[in-house]
Parts: structure tokens; C-alpha cells; sequence
């Protein structure tokens, strides 16, 4: 049975109140982090075409962002140059398809990748989609995600950030690093959370659920 964000965000609650007051010190620069795998975005009639008329996608994990979710479906992206398999569909459908692939990805693929943020429209090399019902070939919104901080409201003020601002968010380790040019996005269906590639995290030795701290433009 699944639990309410209500139930969850009471029960944490709870838990901070009845420990030692040494012990949960809010630092609201210090923030959870998600690694970003090649995955896709499809539209409701992109859908429709490679699965099938009327194909609901099917969720098998839920993601850090509400409403968020990874999918079973999984396609093939396909250029003259390469070819990568099992590339995870994401949902909800959203209004346009969006392929997210790392630096390491294009160089498999054989085509240059422009950097873009979520949405993005900037024209890229073709690359073909092949489902199990059909294929399509897309030649926009293929692209490496910038590097982003998701923050709620709240957390924006404490830090002083406004969305479309960028910051540097220092990863601590032995292979630590500081990543500049992280972009910033805030909305009231956020989640705090910073995201990376597989690249970026590779270099550094980040994993999902490490802490980062974000320092500032």
C-alpha cells in the first residue's frame, strides 16, 4: 500500500522532534543527489506510435520529483553511427519527446549532442526511436542535461537563489570536486535535489542519496 507524502513528511517530524537538539541542525545548503542515466521523454502521440495506440505507460519505481516515474517500457536509439538499447522511458507522457543521453552516449552514438535544458527545442543530429509497435526519427530534443538543482520555495529563500540562477555545488571525497554552472529550478511540485549524469558523477564518485553543498554563484 502506498504512503502519503502527509503520513511520511509527519512521521519525519516526529522522528527530528524527539532527538537531541545537536542532532538536527537544518543546513540548508546541504542537499540530496540524484544521477541522471540516458533515458527519454515521450509525448502522448510519440507513445501512441511506438507502443501502440492507446499505450499506458506502465511505472515500476517512483522517482525523487512528484509525480515522477521510471518506467517498464524501454526503447532503442539507433544513428548511422551506433546504437544503444534498453533506454529507460520516463513518465508521465509530457508534451514533447526529450532524449537525455551523457557525453559518453553521443560518442557511442557517433553524433554531437548539444548541452540543453529541460524543454529544449535546439536541432541535433537524427536519431531514431524504435519501440515494439513502430520507429520515428527525431531531430530536436535530443541532448546532455546541464547540470541542475531542483529547490522548493522555501529552500530557494534560505539559500537567496532564484530559478534561472546559476551556482557551484562542491561534492566532498577523496574525488571531490566543485561543479560550476549548475542551473537552478524552483517550483512548488520540486523536490530539493541535485542533478548530475553518469559522467559527471563517474568523475567524482557521486551516487544517488550522497550529500552535496551548494556554495554559491
Amino acid at each position: 500500500m502506498a504512503i502519503s507524502r502527509e503520513l511520511v513528511d509527519k512521521i519525519v517530524s516526529e522522528i527530528l522532534q524527539s532527538l537531541p537538539e545537536s542532532r538536527v541542525e537544518h543546513d540548508p545548503a546541504l542537499v540530496v543527489a540524484g544521477v541522471s542515466n540516458r533515458h527519454v521523454h515521450l509525448s502522448r502521440n510519440d507513445g501512441d506510435r511506438l507502443f501502440g495506440s492507446g499505450h499506458e505507460l506502465t511505472p515500476i519505481k517512483d522517482l525523487r520529483q512528484p509525480g515522477q516515474f521510471a518506467c517498464k517500457e524501454t526503447v532503442t536509439l539507433a544513428t548511422a553511427g551506433g546504437v544503444l538499447e534498453s533506454v529507460r522511458v520516463l513518465g508521465p507522457y509530457r508534451k514533447a519527446t526529450q532524449v537525455e543521453i551523457s557525453a559518453s552516449d553521443a560518442r557511442r552514438l557517433r553524433i554531437k549532442a548539444p548541452l540543453v535544458k529541460s524543454g529544449s527545442d535546439l536541432p541535433c543530429d537524427p536519431v531514431t526511436l524504435i519501440g515494439p509497435a513502430d520507429s520515428m526519427t527525431v531531430e530536436v530534443g535530443v541532448g546532455i542535461a546541464w547540470r541542475h538543482l531542483h529547490l522548493t520555495p522555501p529552500r530557494a529563500a534560505e539559500l537567496s537563489l532564484k530559478d534561472g540562477q546559476e551556482v557551484s555545488v562542491e561534492v566532498p571525497g577523496d574525488r571531490g570536486i566543485v561543479f560550476s554552472r549548475v542551473w537552478v529550478r524552483v517550483g512548488d511540485s520540486m523536490e530539493v535535489e541535485f542533478h548530475v549524469d553518469v559522467d559527471e558523477a563517474n568523475s567524482c564518485g557521486l551516487s544517488t542519496g550522497d550529500m552535496v553543498r551548494v556554495l554559491g554563484s
